[in-house]
């Protein structure tokens, strides 16, 4: 859409229907002086669609991770594919995490001491999960937070 140069309105024709100056002619030129070249049209960057931000944060949802890992202008962005290599990885090692607890509780529940076992793996189970909030507001807020272990594979991954 064309803008009048004088007064900033939409305009259609050749000249504004708001203030009547002729639209491709400089402010104060003369009737008869030729119009100025005109610009080349801007094209938008098509962009990620939404902000880094919110994807880097989304990247945390498991599933939503690794389809930006696989969608075309996501997985071109190396802080988006960071944030979902490091989810990525992260609940990889919350699935390690919970084989470990299900064969202590294995060897815990004939010992009678199945209480004890299931407040440690909710307790665990809880830890990793305020880690994975920790680790989504962090992305939405700009920042990188590097998990100890699994941040630097993240970033060797991410390139």
């Amino acid at each position: 859409m064309v803008y009048c140069a004088k007064c900033g309105s939409p305009v259609e024709g050749k000249f504004c229907p708001k203030c009547g100056s002729a639209i491709g002619a400089a402010p104060g030129a003369a009737p008869g002086d030729a119009p100025p070249t005109p610009a080349a049209p801007v094209v938008a960057n098509p962009g990620l669609g939404m902000d880094e931000n919110l994807a880097a944060a989304l990247c945390y949802i498991p599933i939503i991770g690794l389809i930006f890992l696989l969608v075309e202008p996501y997985n071109k962005n190396k802080n988006i594919r960071f944030h979902a290599m490091q989810s990525l990885f992260y609940c990889i090692a919350w699935v390690a995490v919970g084989i470990v607890l299900g064969i202590f509780g294995g060897i815990l529940m004939p010992l009678g001491m199945w209480s004890f076992w299931l407040l440690i793996t909710r307790l665990v189970q809880l830890a990793l999960f305020v880690g994975l909030i920790i680790m989504a507001v962090k992305a939405y807020q700009g920042s990188r937070f590097v998990m100890p272990i699994i941040g630097p594979l993240a970033e060797k991954q991410a390139g």
